[in-house]
């Protein structure tokens, strides 16, 4: 019996593209990596996003410069470029509805936590959310398997009850090392070919779809 939904951001309740490149680009101009416009950064979406600019940078993901190109990140995306951002249609509605419905609700997102906080305050969804689970500035819980078994640990959660939506490999990947079910949003940042490999249980197009699944 379903009880507890986890929800990807980037990607699956938000579009981030604008503040999340723009935010990169920044940070690795400020390391003299300049990347040219002409250049589709969009696969870093989702992602941890030390180890994407580690590889735009050519250099291990421990590398000093791929935390210097971070903190760069960080110091555009803080200020200015978490709010870059747009609610995919029927987000508000459906986090309501499934509220009313009685499921338990969970933020499940490789990015900082008091970003992702931040940013579901922003837009007015945090109320939804019985907590919005992130990773730590540090690097802690970005990768998606161990975030996912970091919530489960300290809600107490069955696994056989949850579910985890999301738009990429990685979502379905991490909660299926947890033995959770996944669903597949087909209009994030997750390619037809990279969704087909990742096998989710379902897919859908629109947010609001979710209802009809569970």
């Amino acid at each position: 019996m379903l009880k507890n939904i986890l929800i990807d951001l980037d990607g699956t309740l938000t579009d981030p593209k604008e503040g999340i490149t723009t935010s990169a680009r920044y940070g690795l101009n400020k390391v003299g990596h300049p990347i040219p416009d002409s250049e589709n950064i969009d696969w870093i979406i989702g992602p941890p996003l030390k180890a994407s600019l580690a590889k735009l940078l050519n250099v291990d993901v421990n590398d000093d410069l791929a935390e210097q190109a971070l903190l760069g990140y960080r110091e555009r995306f803080a200020v200015t470029g978490l709010y870059e951002n747009h609610v995919f249609d029927d987000v508000a509605s459906t986090l309501e509805a499934l509220k009313n419905k009685g499921y338990r609700l969970f933020l499940a997102t490789a990015k900082p936590e008091i970003y992702a906080r931040q940013i579901l305050d922003h837009f007015d969804l945090l109320k939804y959310f019985d907590y919005p689970y992130g990773s730590e500035l540090t690097g802690e819980r970005t990768n998606k398997g161990e975030l996912i078994a970091y919530i489960l640990e300290k809600e107490q959660l069955n696994p056989d009850e949850c579910l985890m939506v999301g738009d990429r490999e990685h979502d379905i990947f991490g909660a299926r090392k947890n033995g959770i079910e996944t669903i597949a949003v087909e209009y994030g940042y997750g390619s037809k070919e990279e969704l087909d490999e990742a096998k989710p249980k379902a897919r859908i197009g629109k947010f609001s779809a979710l209802l009809s699944l569970v």
